[in-house]
């Protein structure tokens, strides 16, 4: 693409498009994609950086994978988009018999939906519909945990961390009951008293709650951190004393980003509500689902008024469906865990070394996740200095400098990677603009 073209395309951008969680008016640095494929982002100008954040956590199989933009392409021949109400077709049907093989124990009733967020918001209005229906109509609220994330629609915003990212929109939001972080780290013995906040909760509130909503063992946009499986457990126990659902928001936990399949697998347990998203079609298009176990769909279904009261216009599109079942069949051909624990190897070796620098207050790694906790971060146009020199897409979040590569990724590309992360650790340090605000180092 020449330069007049691309200088032409950017202040086009610059005039009309709002980026995520960006100013209008004092953009951040934006590069101009033009094509992607495996691990690599290639840009107008002809610069190719790493991905090393999966596009958000989704490119669980790289950009572009063939057999993916295949399946697209010969469903686009045939049928782009039909409504599901009073239609099915094979694509969905199929990607759901896919889903109900790969979820844990019993969950098989599957709800398509757009996006992680909508798979949420379906989510607690099937839980709340449940206690309706169950003869409950007080179980109303859900119960969460602090540095939660689960979207940035209200409903899925309300079940957020209430001193995160969406404090501004707490008027907007419904009040919502939240227990604290649970405290012992994944891999540490785990204290029995970590659960006794939940548990006390769950007793004050029991009238009130329909469901406990949690992201299982990795705490993403708001924490960064991984939490121990016997929380899990714990959870599981007492929602089943209280009748009261258990949901396990697997957006970006699901399809092998920790080492398991499902995040949830680590503790062993059976959720009554999974959400699903973003690796769920190998990142190609935007897909979601909440899937449940029978028991929910049935007595959902018996009550008033006697459906689930849901309908997005674009629901199990054939397109993203699709991709999906070619995503999900990509995993059952190639040892995805090998990868996803050689990756964690080496994240964990290249990464901890960074803990002696100043700027670094704590490392983590999860599987195929590296965060390094900063002091301090540079600002963006010193972030995108040091993506250029690089070749890596980095994107800092908050106090989080992080890493989520592709299964794909190279182990060359993880060392460039962990470098790039260490260049930015250091610039930060030589930075006083943005002292950031960190949780407490447990």
């Amino acid at each position: 693409m020449n330069r007049l073209l691309q200088d032409t395309l950017l202040q086009l951008d610059r005039e009309h498009l709002w980026h995520p969680y960006a100013s209008m008016t004092t953009p951040p640095p934006v590069n101009l994609a033009e094509s992607a494929s495996g691990t690599r982002i290639r840009l107008a100008d002809g610069t190719e950086l790493i991905d090393a954040v999966s596009s958000w956590w989704c490119m669980a199989h790289g950009h572009n994978h063939p057999r993916i933009v295949e399946a697209v392409q010969v469903q686009l021949k045939r049928l782009a988009q039909v409504m599901f109400a009073g239609f099915t077709h094979e694509p969905a049907i199929e990607l759901g018999r896919r889903l109900a093989e790969a979820a844990p124990g019993d969950l098989d009733r599957v709800f398509f939906a757009d996006s992680g967020s909508v798979a949420v918001e379906c989510a607690a209005k099937l839980a709340v519909q449940y206690q309706l229906a169950a003869g409950k109509p007080g179980r109303c609220r859900l119960a969460a945990l602090r540095g939660g994330y689960h979207g940035d629609t209200a409903g899925a915003m309300a079940l957020s961390d209430p001193e995160g990212m969406h404090t501004l929109f707490r008027g907007l939001l419904v009040q919502h009951h939240f227990a604290p972080q649970p405290v012992t780290r994944f891999g540490e013995e785990w204290d029995p008293a970590d659960f006794a906040p939940m548990a006390k909760l769950l007793d004050r509130f029991d009238s009130e709650i329909a469901a406990v909503i949690v992201e299982p063992i990795f705490q993403g946009a708001n924490a960064m951190r991984f939490y121990h499986p016997e929380y899990l457990r714990q959870l599981r126990r007492a929602c089943d004393e209280h009748g009261i659902l258990l949901i396990c928001d697997e957006i970006a936990t699901g399809f092998g980003r920790t080492g398991e399949f499902f995040a949830s697998d680590y503790a062993g347990i059976v959720p009554d509500i999974m959400c699903v998203g973003k690796a769920l079609t190998g990142g190609t298009i935007t897909l979601a689902a909440a899937i449940t176990r029978p028991a929910v769909a049935e007595i959902v279904s018996r009550g008033e008024p006697g459906r689930f009261m849901h309908g997005p216009t674009f629901m199990a599109n054939p397109l993203a469906c699709a991709a999906g079942c070619a995503s999900l069949a990509l995993f059952e051909e190639y040892d995805w865990r090998s990868r996803v624990a050689a990756i964690e190897t080496q994240l964990s070796s290249e990464l901890h070394e960074l803990r002696n620098l100043d700027n670094v207050s704590d490392t983590r790694v999860l599987g195929a996740v590296g965060v390094v906790e900063l002091n301090t971060t540079p600002p963006p146009e010193t972030v995108q200095r040091i993506v250029r020199e690089t070749g890596v897409w980095l994107r800092p979040f908050g106090p989080w400098l992080y890493t989520m590569p592709p299964f794909i990724t190279t182990p060359e590309e993880i060392s460039r990677i962990t470098a790039a992360m260490r260049q930015v650790a250091e610039a930060g340090s030589s930075t006083s603009e943005r002292p950031l605000k960190k949780n407490k180092r447990r």
